[in-house]
């Protein structure tokens, strides 16, 4: 299987290359337009912020290239944020593949930004959870999310209710880091290359 890791200079991306090694695939970690477009399967990575993540996509010609994609294709954290319309943080427009828009969290007396550690995933559906349960935990953090809507297969709160895990057509994201969420992640990642 035939594996890209969309390098755009984000932060998180070894670990992701890690991750899969331990699944015993092999992943080419590139921006080059071909290869992405000939991959059985592509991720996108992210950490960081969402301005100069989209800049550099942008400086990259990849804001073009990946909305054209027709692979299955999943996006981890800020990658999963990036596929949306606009982000408040730093005012930002983004690929624009999946109808929400990024919002702020709120931080009150029990709930800090960024939220930052395991949570349980609520209302899953969708190929990628497969074999889980609203018992399985997954490691967040995020100080932005994307609201609950038609596009979301599972949902977390903090302390507002949020999309842990969106979909639309061939693209995937989540808001967690299936790198780094134990065994569940792991089934997440292996769920998806079985796609």
């Amino acid at each position: 299987m035939d594996i890209a890791v969309v390098d755009y200079k984000g932060g998180n991306v070894q670990s992701v290359l890690f991750a899969l090694e331990r699944l015993g695939a092999t992943a080419t970690l590139t921006s080059d337009p071909e290869t992405l477009r000939k991959a059985d399967k592509v991720l996108f990575p992210g950490e960081g912020e969402a301005a100069s993540a989209m800049a550099a996509l942008r400086a990259a010609g990849l804001d073009k290239v990946l909305p054209s994609l027709t692979q299955p294709f999943l996006g981890i954290c800020l990658g999963m944020q990036l596929l949306g319309e606009h982000s408040e943080e730093n005012d930002t427009a983004m690929l624009g593949l999946l109808p929400f828009r990024v919002r702020r969290f709120a931080p009150d007396a029990a709930h800090k930004v960024p939220h930052m550690g395991w949570n349980n995933l609520q209302e899953l559906r969708g190929p990628l959870f497969a074999g889980l349960t609203e018992a399985d935990h997954v490691y967040f953090v995020h100080s932005y999310y994307a609201p609950v809507g038609a596009y979301t297969t599972a949902q977390s709160a903090h302390p507002v209710p949020f999309s842990a895990a969106v979909q639309h057509g061939n693209f995937y994201g989540v808001q967690f880091h299936t790198e780094k969420s134990s065994t569940a992640g792991t089934r997440i990642l292996a769920n998806f290359l079985a796609l």
